[in-house]
Parts: C-alpha cells; sequence; structure tokens
C-alpha cells in the first residue's frame, strides 16, 4: 500500500507490504534502482511480504522526480551521506517501531538502491543485499563493521568488472558472514524486469537484459540468508 515515510523535513512517499498473519515479522527495507518507485520495484517488495517479511520502499525521488533528483541522490550515494542515508534511516526506524515487526531489519537493493544496500550495512541494519551496487571508493571504510551481506552481480556487468572478487575478499579479511556470487551470463539490472519506455529498447542495447535464471537464484540466496540472519 502506497504510504507517507516521517523523515526530518516532512514526509516521503513509501510503498509499504505486509505479510500475512500476525507476526511479529522481520523488516525489509528495498532500495529501488536508477528508475525509481516503479511498478517492478513494487513487484519486489511485494515478494518479500510473501515470503514472510514486513517490506517497506521508500521513493528516494520524493522530493522532485528522478529527473530532478537523480544526480543528488546519486552525489549522496557516492559521498556515503546526506539526506537520502537518513530517508533510509527513517524507513528504517518506521519498521522498528511497528508492534508487528520483530525488530531484526535488513536492507536489499538494486543498481544504485545496491550501492545504498552496501553502504548501510556499516549502519543500523542486521543484513544487507546489494544487487549490482556501485562499489565505493574506499570500501575497506565502508566495510568498517558492516552486517551480514548476500551479494549478486552479473559477469557480463562491465561497469562493475572484477567487483564480486573484491567485495568477497574485503569481507573475507574482516571475517564479515558474507554469500557473494557473480552470475555467468547476466549483466547489470538482470533482476529488474519491468522498465518504462524508452529505457527497455536502451537496455537491450547496452546488454541489461533481465535473467529470470540467475534472478531466481538470486533470490533463494538472499532468502535463506535473511532466513538465518533475520529470522
Amino acid at each position: 500500500m502506497e504510504m507517507r515515510v516521517p523523515v526530518s523535513d516532512g514526509t516521503i512517499e513509501g510503498y509499504l507490504a505486509e505479510p500475512q498473519g500476525p507476526g511479529p515479522h522481520p523488516g525489509i527495507v528495498v532500495i529501488h534502482d536508477l528508475f525509481g518507485l516503479s511498478k517492478d520495484a513494487r513487484t519486489i517488495t511485494d515478494r518479500f511480504a510473501t515470503d514472510g517479511y514486513l517490506a517497506l520502499s521508500p521513493n528516494m525521488y520524493s522530493r522532485g522526480g528522478l529527473v530532478r533528483c537523480v544526480k543528488s541522490v546519486f552525489t549522496q550515494l557516492f559521498a556515503r551521506t546526506g539526506r537520502a542515508f537518513d530517508d533510509i534511516e527513517a524507513s528504517r526506524k518506521v519498521l522498528t517501531d511497528r508492534t508487528d515487526c520483530t525488530g531484526k531489519i535488513g536492507i536489499v537493493g538494486f543498481c544504485m538502491g545496491g550501492g545504498f544496500a552496501l553502504v548501510a550495512a556499516a549502519r543500523e541494519f542486521d543484513a544487507s543485499a546489494p544487487y549490482y551496487g556501485a562499489m565505493p571508493k574506499d570500501l575497506a571504510a565502508t566495510l568498517e563493521g558492516a552486517c551480514p551481506i548476500v551479494a549478486s552481480y552479473g559477469q557480463k556487468d562491465f561497469s562493475l568488472k572484477g567487483a564480486a572478487d573484491t567485495l568477497t575478499a574485503e569481507l573475507e579479511q574482516r571475517e564479515i558472514p558474507h554469500d557473494v556470487k557473480e552470475y555467468p551470463g547476466a549483466g547489470h539490472g538482470f533482476a529488474n524486469q519491468i522498465m518504462p519506455p524508452p529505457f527497455n529498447t536502451l537496455r537491450k542495447f547496452v546488454g541489461m537484459s533481465y535473467d529470470a535464471e540467475a534472478t531466481e537464484d538470486a533470490w533463494q540466496r538472499v532468502d535463506a540468508f535473511f532466513q538465518e540472519h533475520l529470522k
């Protein structure tokens, strides 16, 4: 259902999906990709609820839409600070304040959202699942004190070439529980199925096609990982 998420300067848009049953349930903050709080993002959020999680996806472009907000949101991601992270924390608090939430909260993100999920792993979350998110320049500092991480990448994602191996090495060095996998044949955005025109054509041109097999495998890995660390 559509909702308003209380933040420091008012409220932002959000989409909440509730699992069946009285609970309490673990929570998940779902951070959308570059294209915003789309039908795809809502479908993913609904699926987490079907699997027994209280899932909330905040609209990171609430203050002006994609065109006006995308640059500032990405700037905050790479700086690892700013209002976007405050909005994510506000979303986490919405879940923890609910009586039907266990207080265990994970974060998952796709593309741009995957970058936020990776950075936020060292904040107040209990598990993180970044999908093909941008790698911070100072990955070592980013991962200090990070929660368990389950990450998914596509081998044909040339923008993140070697990211899976790099992340694995850093997590192993810090003895952070992890499950990092790179999918042969999959590219960037392999788990995002629905995109608005004209981006569908552009996506095929740059090799960013949906990969059903990789998506389902990644979903099972993420669910198993969250079952272990959130339930």
